[in-house]
């Protein structure tokens, strides 16, 4: 297996538009697992905007500029972001990113924790599902009162009248009741049970699949969903304790509650295109540390033509519009590709992305135009300060900039310093 590393004998761990080897023997996909892993990845493909996750060649699997995971029967493909650092730094570095993107709040202390573990990424997000989970049980599943209509030999709750002396008129030794029970029963247990059963069949380590077993013993007096992704739960503070974890249970059910073959699912994904995940990281962490009023995320309020009937077209759709002082915006757009510090001056920006954003600075009328990349160890510090001419004939300032996503801890302070000395 080239540019790939053996994680465990079930796990081939490869990075982006990194190979791994078909055939027998260690650090290698068995001609069924490939072909499986490439039927995997297609089903997937059409839930990720089309973007291709896996390419057959010959006799290796190629993968694309998707990260994550897809686990078969027997071995998970793990893919990670081409980014700086060993295995375990970028794996710990790219849940991060998705804490952020997706909203799912993970401290810092959980991540740390996660790192000192070799397992791959599924048994991280697992690992960290099932001890927020068996933390949260300890004090008691979440209880609603769930109504009841019996009949009854003696009256329990209310007499339902109406149905006593109409259905019930021919039984007089037995009462219609309506009446109120404490159960565990309810949509939100429900999510979370769909999830520890799902779980606990791509699970690969030992301690997860026996905490998961634990956990489903909790849950034995809970339904089954057959649509856990359209339960009515409702958030409230009662359950406070939940929120995070129903978040996390609906991220990790999200796109795998699928239709079955025989009974059984192909496998189990999770996986993020990088351009949407690099994009919606640093949307997601520019609205933390400058707040949502500030943030404008994909808006799409211009268009640039119209036809004859007055129907927009091809909407200009920035990544980031970020309010600044003067009214004016700066314009921020991301961009998943190395820059290349031997292409000086350029630094190998493409020019349809230059045309992109003059076309935004013009509609928008910015202040500021920012094109933000990853930043590599080839790369120097600070940015590169270029103008461009405006429609008014005025210089707007078109800056290059880059974000360590290696150390995504970094990254909020690195953006913050960004849009402080460009506004």
């Amino acid at each position: 297996m080239t540019d790939a590393v053996r994680l465990s004998t079930k796990t081939l761990t490869c990075k982006e538009y990194g190979r791994v080897d078909i055939g027998e023997g260690a650090g290698r996909a068995t001609e069924r697992e490939a072909q499986r892993f490439v039927a995997l990845a297609e089903r997937k493909r059409r839930q990720l905007n089309n973007a291709p996750v896996l390419a057959r060649a010959g006799d290796a699997l190629w993968a694309k500029q998707v990260v994550g995971i897809l686990a078969i029967r027997g071995k998970n493909l793990e893919i990670l972001p081409k980014v700086d650092g060993c295995d375990g730094a970028v794996r710990q570095a790219l849940v991060h990113m998705i804490a952020v993107a997706h909203d799912l709040k993970v401290a810092d202390a959980e991540l740390s924790a996660l790192a000192t573990q070799r397992h791959d990424l599924l048994e991280l997000v697992i690992g960290l599902f099932v001890q927020r989970l068996s933390i949260a049980v300890r004090r008691g599943l979440p209880r609603r009162y769930i109504g009841h209509e019996e009949d009854l030999p003696v009256l329990r709750g209310r007499l339902d009248v109406v149905r006593q002396f109409t259905q019930l008129a021919v039984r007089p030794d037995v009462l219609a009741c309506r009446y109120d029970e404490l159960s565990e029963d309810t949509p939100l247990n429900r999510v979370l049970k769909a999830a520890v059963t799902r779980l606990a069949g791509v699970a690969r380590s030992a301690e997860n699949a026996r905490r998961l077993v634990e956990l489903a013993a909790r849950f034995e007096f809970v339904g089954e969903s057959a649509y856990p992704l359209r339960e009515p739960v409702q958030l409230d503070r009662t359950n406070t304790a939940y929120h995070d974890l129903y978040q996390l249970a609906r991220f990790l059910l999200s796109g795998e509650w699928q239709t079955t073959t025989g009974g059984k699912t192909m496998g189990f994904t999770l996986l993020f295109e990088m351009n949407v995940l690099f994009e919606e990281f640093i949307g997601k962490s520019l609205e933390r540390i400058l707040g949502r009023k500030r943030v404008g995320l994909q808006k799409r309020s211009v268009y640039a033509l119209q036809d004859a009937a007055g129907n927009d077209l091809f909407n200009l759709r920035p990544d980031v519009l970020i309010d600044a002082k003067g009214g004016r915006p700066i314009v921020l757009d991301t961009k998943w590709k190395k820059l290349k510090p031997k292409k000086r001056p350029k630094l190998g920006v493409r020019e349809s992305d230059v045309y992109q954003m003059l076309v935004y600075a013009g509609v928008h009328r910015a202040k500021r135009v920012v094109l933000l990349y990853p930043w590599h160890k080839a790369l120097g510090l600070g940015i590169a300060r270029w103008s461009a001419q405006g429609p008014a004939g005025e210089r707007i300032p078109f800056d290059v900039a880059t974000v360590d996503v290696g150390n995504p801890k970094t990254v909020p302070a690195a953006l913050k310093t960004i849009v402080d000395c460009l506004s």
